[in-house]
Formats: C-alpha cells, sequence, structure tokens
C-alpha cells in the first residue's frame, strides 16, 4: 500500500485576529491523520513548495491518494493566489518537471488518485478540460467538485485517465449567471453528489 498524502494551503489567515480557512485545513489534516485516513500532511505557500515536500515524502514509497485542500476555480486550484492549471502540464511550464517527476512516483495501475478539496474546480468546460488533462497525464484518476465548499461539499465527481467528463458543465452554476464569468453555487445537503468536510473516501460511483 503506498502512501496518501495531504497538502494545505498555509497563507489564508484570518482578520482581524480570526482564525481563517488555513486552521480549518490544518486542523482537518491532524484529525484524518488521527483517523489513519492519511500518512502524512503539509501546508504550503507555493506550489513548487508543495511539490518538492510530495517528492522528497515519495523517495522511498509510491502515492497511492494526494489531497489539496485550499482554494480553486473553474479549472484551476490555487496555493494563495498563485494558480496551478492544465498549462503546468506542458513542457516549458517551470513546474512540468517536477509534475512529471512526480508521475512517476504514483502507484502504478491507473487506480492512484488526485482529490481536490477546493472550490468549482471540476465546473463548467474549463473544469472538464483540466480533469481531462489531469488524468491523461498522471494516467491515474482524479476528483473535484462543482461547487462552492466548505462543510458540505456538492458536486463530487472522479474521472480515470481516458475516460470523458460525465457531468454537466451548467452543474454548480448560478442560473442565468454571465457565461463569460459564471458565479458558482454553495454546497448543500439537497445539492448533488454532497458529502461532508469529514468524508474521507469517495462513495461509490462517484
Amino acid at each position: 500500500m503506498g502512501l496518501r498524502l495531504m497538502v494545505y494551503d498555509r497563507t489564508c489567515a484570518g482578520r482581524w485576529g480570526l482564525p481563517g480557512l488555513t486552521a480549518s485545513w490544518r486542523v482537518g489534516g491532524v484529525l484524518y491523520r488521527g483517523l489513519g485516513r492519511l500518512d502524512d500532511r503539509h501546508g504550503v505557500t507555493g506550489w513548487p513548495e508543495a511539490l518538492d515536500w510530495l517528492l522528497a515524502r515519495s523517495e522511498a514509497e509510491p502515492i497511492d491518494e494526494v489531497q489539496y485542500w485550499g482554494h480553486g476555480h473553474w479549472g484551476r486550484v490555487l496555493v494563495d493566489r498563485t494558480s496551478l492549471d492544465a498549462t503546468a502540464l506542458r513542457p516549458g511550464h517551470p513546474w512540468h518537471a517536477r509534475l512529471a517527476a512526480l508521475r512517476e512516483r504514483m502507484t502504478p495501475g491507473g487506480e492512484a488518485l488526485w482529490w481536490f478539496r477546493t472550490c468549482e474546480t471540476f465546473g463548467t468546460a474549463r473544469g472538464h478540460d483540466f480533469a481531462r488533462a489531469w488524468t491523461r497525464f498522471f494516467g491515474c484518476r482524479a476528483a473535484g467538485h462543482t461547487y462552492i465548499i466548505g462543510p458540505w461539499q456538492s458536486g463530487l465527481h472522479s474521472l480515470r485517465a481516458g475516460e470523458e467528463p460525465s457531468w454537466s458543465v451548467e452543474e454548480g452554476v448560478v442560473p442565468g449567471s454571465d457565461p463569460a464569468r459564471p458565479r458558482a453555487l454553495w454546497s448543500g445537503p439537497r445539492e448533488p453528489r454532497t458529502i461532508t468536510c469529514l468524508g474521507g473516501r469517495i462513495p461509490a460511483g462517484y
């Protein structure tokens, strides 16, 4: 069995002395590790740091699962305000070599998982493009959400390499919003494919 690793954005501090989302992600990581759902976790300030930590942590063991907890938007994931999208998978991108090296650390056979526990990443046509490109590059499964997530996490879908997204590009989008700048819906218990932040596994069929 390979490693199950979590990376989270440690830059999201609160205002006026109040805890921000980083505090929630940090506590979630502690809880998940205590429940035996993770082997290790690490807070980062940028994508190069995240990728370097994953590479260092997997020198001796392959990776079964990577979860990223942070911010996202249609077709991308963010650390602070730095975006990672499908362009990072192309030769010539500054992070491409790290991503290619990390691909070799994933457990072979196509069952390794990247789970983006971020808002909206798999939503709209841009989310479809990202899911398709990520799974084909890594040759493994990826999961993400189409809604704004919090305690409830809706619109959870996964895709394997070679598959096409089966969910609507309209899922998670506010009806009638500007197609050029679509707005996202909030997660809730009655929205499709919803889990809670305490859910540590992707339900069958998702």
